[in-house]
Protein backbone atom coordinates (compact mmCIF):
# COMPACT_ATOMS: atom_id res chain seq x y z
CA UNK A 1 0.00 0.00 0.00
CA UNK A 2 1.63 3.38 -1.02
CA UNK A 3 1.77 6.26 1.18
CA UNK A 4 -1.22 8.16 -0.70
CA UNK A 5 -3.72 5.89 0.16
CA UNK A 6 -2.91 5.95 3.74
CA UNK A 7 -3.90 9.21 3.57
CA UNK A 8 -6.80 8.90 0.97
CA UNK A 9 -8.54 6.72 3.37
CA UNK A 10 -9.03 9.17 6.41
CA UNK A 11 -9.81 11.67 3.70
CA UNK A 12 -12.49 9.92 2.10
CA UNK A 13 -14.13 8.50 5.33
CA UNK A 14 -14.49 12.41 6.29
CA UNK A 15 -15.71 12.73 2.87
CA UNK A 16 -18.22 10.40 3.52
CA UNK A 17 -19.10 11.17 6.91
CA UNK A 18 -18.69 15.18 6.88
CA UNK A 19 -22.61 16.08 6.69
CA UNK A 20 -23.09 13.73 9.85
CA UNK A 21 -19.98 14.77 11.66
CA UNK A 22 -21.33 18.04 11.39
CA UNK A 23 -24.49 17.71 12.02
CA UNK A 24 -23.39 15.93 15.56
CA UNK A 25 -21.21 19.03 16.53
CA UNK A 26 -23.81 21.61 15.67
CA UNK A 27 -26.26 18.72 18.03
CA UNK A 28 -23.64 18.55 20.98
CA UNK A 29 -23.26 22.85 20.81
CA UNK A 30 -26.97 23.47 20.53
CA UNK A 31 -27.52 21.07 23.42
CA UNK A 32 -25.09 22.71 25.52
CA UNK A 33 -26.03 26.40 24.91
CA UNK A 34 -29.74 24.70 25.41
CA UNK A 35 -28.68 23.32 28.79
CA UNK A 36 -27.71 26.66 30.17
CA UNK A 37 -30.14 28.36 28.72
CA UNK A 38 -32.97 25.76 30.73
CA UNK A 39 -30.81 25.72 33.49
CA UNK A 40 -31.05 29.80 34.00
CA UNK A 41 -35.23 30.08 32.95
CA UNK A 42 -35.94 27.09 35.56
CA UNK A 43 -34.02 28.86 38.15
CA UNK A 44 -34.93 32.48 37.72
CA UNK A 45 -38.51 32.00 36.44
CA UNK A 46 -40.07 28.66 38.23
CA UNK A 47 -40.04 30.44 41.90
CA UNK A 48 -41.81 33.16 40.05
CA UNK A 49 -44.59 31.35 39.07
CA UNK A 50 -47.58 31.05 41.51
CA UNK A 51 -48.22 28.00 43.31
CA UNK A 52 -44.58 26.75 42.56
CA UNK A 53 -42.25 25.85 45.82
CA UNK A 54 -39.09 28.40 45.18
CA UNK A 55 -37.44 24.89 46.85
CA UNK A 56 -37.92 22.98 43.71
CA UNK A 57 -36.18 25.15 41.24
CA UNK A 58 -32.54 24.31 41.63
CA UNK A 59 -33.21 20.59 41.66
CA UNK A 60 -35.32 20.94 38.69
CA UNK A 61 -32.56 23.11 37.21
CA UNK A 62 -29.70 20.98 37.20
CA UNK A 63 -31.57 18.11 36.29
CA UNK A 64 -32.84 20.08 33.01
CA UNK A 65 -29.35 20.93 32.58
CA UNK A 66 -27.85 17.29 32.73
CA UNK A 67 -30.72 15.74 31.15
CA UNK A 68 -30.45 18.10 27.89
CA UNK A 69 -26.81 17.46 27.63
CA UNK A 70 -27.20 13.35 27.54
CA UNK A 71 -29.92 13.80 24.78
CA UNK A 72 -27.99 16.07 23.00
CA UNK A 73 -24.75 13.49 23.31
CA UNK A 74 -27.02 9.93 22.58
CA UNK A 75 -28.39 12.68 19.46
CA UNK A 76 -24.85 12.91 18.39
CA UNK A 77 -23.85 9.47 18.38
CA UNK A 78 -27.10 8.42 16.63
CA UNK A 79 -26.11 10.85 13.81
CA UNK A 80 -22.43 9.21 13.42
CA UNK A 81 -24.27 6.04 12.59
CA UNK A 82 -24.31 4.24 16.38
CA UNK A 83 -27.72 2.64 16.96
CA UNK A 84 -29.69 4.62 19.75
CA UNK A 85 -30.59 1.23 21.17
CA UNK A 86 -27.09 0.39 21.64
CA UNK A 87 -25.91 3.77 23.11
CA UNK A 88 -29.28 3.68 25.85
CA UNK A 89 -27.95 -0.15 26.44
CA UNK A 90 -23.83 1.14 27.40
CA UNK A 91 -25.61 4.39 29.15
CA UNK A 92 -27.41 1.79 31.32
CA UNK A 93 -24.51 -0.65 31.53
CA UNK A 94 -22.09 2.47 32.72
CA UNK A 95 -24.94 3.76 34.72
CA UNK A 96 -25.30 0.64 36.92
CA UNK A 97 -21.43 0.45 37.49
CA UNK A 98 -20.83 4.50 38.36
CA UNK A 99 -24.81 3.33 40.86
CA UNK A 100 -22.19 0.88 42.31
CA UNK A 101 -19.10 2.85 43.02
CA UNK A 102 -20.90 5.79 43.32
CA UNK A 103 -23.20 5.15 46.40
CA UNK A 104 -22.84 7.80 48.66
CA UNK A 105 -23.55 10.36 45.47
CA UNK A 106 -26.92 9.15 44.26
CA UNK A 107 -27.70 9.04 48.70
CA UNK A 108 -27.47 12.79 48.29
CA UNK A 109 -29.93 12.96 45.06
CA UNK A 110 -32.96 10.92 47.22
CA UNK A 111 -31.98 12.95 50.13
CA UNK A 112 -32.04 16.29 48.26
CA UNK A 113 -35.65 15.14 46.66
CA UNK A 114 -36.78 13.92 50.46
CA UNK A 115 -35.56 17.63 51.47
CA UNK A 116 -37.36 19.27 48.81
CA UNK A 117 -40.62 16.83 49.26
CA UNK A 118 -40.80 17.06 53.01
CA UNK A 119 -39.51 21.04 53.33
CA UNK A 120 -37.69 20.64 56.46
CA UNK A 121 -35.80 23.36 55.47
CA UNK A 122 -36.51 26.47 52.78
CA UNK A 123 -34.42 28.60 51.15
CA UNK A 124 -33.98 31.97 53.14
CA UNK A 125 -34.51 29.99 56.44
CA UNK A 126 -31.47 29.89 59.26
CA UNK A 127 -30.41 26.19 59.84
CA UNK A 128 -28.41 24.11 62.09
CA UNK A 129 -27.65 20.81 61.40
CA UNK A 130 -24.54 17.86 62.10
CA UNK A 131 -21.73 20.91 62.61
CA UNK A 132 -23.09 23.43 59.79
CA UNK A 133 -25.15 26.24 60.12
CA UNK A 134 -26.58 28.79 58.41
CA UNK A 135 -29.06 30.79 55.79
CA UNK A 136 -30.32 28.52 53.56
CA UNK A 137 -29.45 29.56 49.44
CA UNK A 138 -30.16 26.45 47.48
CA UNK A 139 -30.99 23.03 48.00
CA UNK A 140 -29.15 21.30 45.20
CA UNK A 141 -29.26 17.76 43.15
CA UNK A 142 -26.47 16.86 45.31
CA UNK A 143 -25.60 19.28 48.14
CA UNK A 144 -27.25 22.39 50.16
CA UNK A 145 -25.71 25.92 50.01
CA UNK A 146 -25.62 27.99 53.04
CA UNK A 147 -24.61 31.40 53.87
CA UNK A 148 -22.74 31.99 57.10
CA UNK A 149 -23.80 35.08 59.88
CA UNK A 150 -20.44 35.97 58.80
CA UNK A 151 -20.73 35.52 55.04
CA UNK A 152 -19.01 32.56 54.74
CA UNK A 153 -19.84 29.93 51.63
CA UNK A 154 -20.67 26.64 53.00
CA UNK A 155 -21.41 23.63 50.97
CA UNK A 156 -22.59 20.19 52.52
CA UNK A 157 -23.91 16.92 51.01
CA UNK A 158 -27.44 16.82 51.00
CA UNK A 159 -27.09 13.39 53.17
CA UNK A 160 -25.43 15.13 56.20
CA UNK A 161 -28.74 17.00 56.48
CA UNK A 162 -30.80 14.61 56.09
CA UNK A 163 -29.06 11.69 58.36
CA UNK A 164 -29.13 14.21 61.03
CA UNK A 165 -31.41 16.42 63.02
CA UNK A 166 -32.63 19.70 61.53
CA UNK A 167 -33.09 22.74 64.25
CA UNK A 168 -34.83 25.58 61.75
CA UNK A 169 -35.29 28.69 63.66
CA UNK A 170 -37.42 30.93 61.30
CA UNK A 171 -39.97 28.16 60.62
CA UNK A 172 -42.26 28.82 63.10
CA UNK A 173 -43.84 32.13 63.63
CA UNK A 174 -42.98 33.73 67.27
CA UNK A 175 -40.03 32.94 69.48
CA UNK A 176 -39.38 32.80 73.44
CA UNK A 177 -36.81 35.53 74.41
CA UNK A 178 -34.79 34.02 78.16
CA UNK A 179 -32.96 36.93 79.80
CA UNK A 180 -31.41 35.93 83.07
CA UNK A 181 -30.07 39.13 85.11
CA UNK A 182 -27.64 38.43 88.42
CA UNK A 183 -28.50 40.47 91.42
CA UNK A 184 -27.61 40.36 95.10
CA UNK A 185 -30.08 38.76 96.88
CA UNK A 186 -30.59 41.65 99.43
CA UNK A 187 -32.84 43.24 95.93
CA UNK A 188 -36.65 44.16 96.73
CA UNK A 189 -37.64 41.04 94.39
CA UNK A 190 -41.33 42.34 93.95
CA UNK A 191 -40.11 45.26 92.78
CA UNK A 192 -37.50 43.83 90.49
CA UNK A 193 -40.23 42.00 89.11
CA UNK A 194 -42.19 44.74 88.42
CA UNK A 195 -39.39 46.59 87.18
CA UNK A 196 -38.35 43.84 84.51
CA UNK A 197 -42.21 43.12 83.52
CA UNK A 198 -43.09 47.06 82.91
CA UNK A 199 -39.85 46.68 80.28
CA UNK A 200 -41.28 43.59 78.60
CA UNK A 201 -45.00 44.89 78.53
CA UNK A 202 -44.05 48.03 77.14
CA UNK A 203 -42.66 47.17 73.62
CA UNK A 204 -44.56 46.61 71.01
CA UNK A 205 -43.24 43.12 69.78
CA UNK A 206 -43.57 41.37 72.94
CA UNK A 207 -47.22 39.20 72.46
CA UNK A 208 -49.83 39.48 75.18
CA UNK A 209 -50.59 36.00 74.53
CA UNK A 210 -48.88 33.99 76.32
CA UNK A 211 -48.14 36.69 78.33
CA UNK A 212 -44.10 38.00 79.74
CA UNK A 213 -43.38 36.21 83.21
CA UNK A 214 -40.37 37.44 85.51
CA UNK A 215 -39.19 34.69 88.35
CA UNK A 216 -36.97 33.25 90.14
CA UNK A 217 -34.82 31.27 88.14
CA UNK A 218 -31.78 30.21 90.68
CA UNK A 219 -29.51 30.86 93.57
CA UNK A 220 -25.82 31.61 93.38
CA UNK A 221 -23.98 32.00 96.98
CA UNK A 222 -25.90 35.44 98.05
CA UNK A 223 -26.49 36.35 94.17
CA UNK A 224 -30.29 35.25 93.15
CA UNK A 225 -30.97 34.59 89.25
CA UNK A 226 -34.03 36.22 87.81
CA UNK A 227 -35.03 34.86 84.52
CA UNK A 228 -37.51 37.54 82.22
CA UNK A 229 -39.43 35.56 79.50
CA UNK A 230 -41.40 36.58 76.67
CA UNK A 231 -42.90 35.62 73.09
CA UNK A 232 -42.11 37.91 70.08
CA UNK A 233 -42.41 37.16 66.53
CA UNK A 234 -39.32 35.19 65.01
CA UNK A 235 -38.18 38.25 62.51
CA UNK A 236 -37.80 40.62 65.15
CA UNK A 237 -36.02 37.89 67.72
CA UNK A 238 -32.84 38.98 67.44
CA UNK A 239 -33.62 43.23 68.08
CA UNK A 240 -36.07 42.47 70.62
CA UNK A 241 -33.54 40.10 72.80
CA UNK A 242 -31.18 43.11 71.93
CA UNK A 243 -32.98 45.64 73.43
CA UNK A 244 -34.30 43.89 76.65
CA UNK A 245 -31.37 42.64 77.87
CA UNK A 246 -29.85 46.48 77.49
CA UNK A 247 -32.89 47.95 79.27
CA UNK A 248 -33.36 45.07 81.72
CA UNK A 249 -29.43 45.49 82.74
CA UNK A 250 -29.91 49.48 82.76
CA UNK A 251 -33.30 49.39 84.99
CA UNK A 252 -31.86 47.00 87.64
CA UNK A 253 -28.43 49.27 88.08
CA UNK A 254 -30.84 51.91 88.96
CA UNK A 255 -32.54 50.29 91.23
CA UNK A 256 -29.24 49.61 93.03
CA UNK A 257 -27.94 53.07 92.35
CA UNK A 258 -26.18 54.43 95.73
CA UNK A 259 -25.34 50.61 96.51
CA UNK A 260 -22.27 48.57 95.58
CA UNK A 261 -24.15 46.43 93.70
CA UNK A 262 -24.72 45.90 90.61
CA UNK A 263 -26.88 43.37 88.08
CA UNK A 264 -24.90 41.19 86.05
CA UNK A 265 -26.76 39.81 82.79
CA UNK A 266 -26.92 37.39 80.08
CA UNK A 267 -28.74 35.87 77.94
CA UNK A 268 -30.37 32.35 78.70
CA UNK A 269 -28.42 29.36 76.83
CA UNK A 270 -30.97 28.24 74.14
CA UNK A 271 -31.80 24.59 73.86
CA UNK A 272 -32.22 24.37 70.27
CA UNK A 273 -28.88 25.59 69.17
CA UNK A 274 -25.60 23.81 67.64
CA UNK A 275 -23.94 23.99 70.80
CA UNK A 276 -24.84 24.43 74.56
CA UNK A 277 -24.01 27.78 75.51
CA UNK A 278 -24.18 28.92 71.62
CA UNK A 279 -26.86 31.87 71.06
CA UNK A 280 -29.35 31.97 68.15
CA UNK A 281 -27.43 34.32 65.43
CA UNK A 282 -29.12 36.76 63.56
CA UNK A 283 -31.96 35.52 61.35
CA UNK A 284 -32.01 36.49 57.81
CA UNK A 285 -28.85 38.12 57.12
Amino acid sequence: MQIADLFSIPVDWLAGTAVALLSAIAVLIFAFYLSKFLYRTIKNLLPQAPGVDKNFAPLLAQAARYGTIIFGLVTALSFLGVSSASIYAVLGAAGLAVALALQGTLSNIAAGIMLIWLRPISIGEYITGDGVAGVVVEIGLFGTRLRSTSGLYIFTPNTKLWNSAITNHSREPRRRIDVNVNVPDSIDLDKARKTMLKIATSDERVQINPPPTVHVDTFVGDRIILQMRAWVPTPDYLDALRDLTEKAKLAINRMLAGSSEHAEISVADDPHTLKPGEKTPELGH
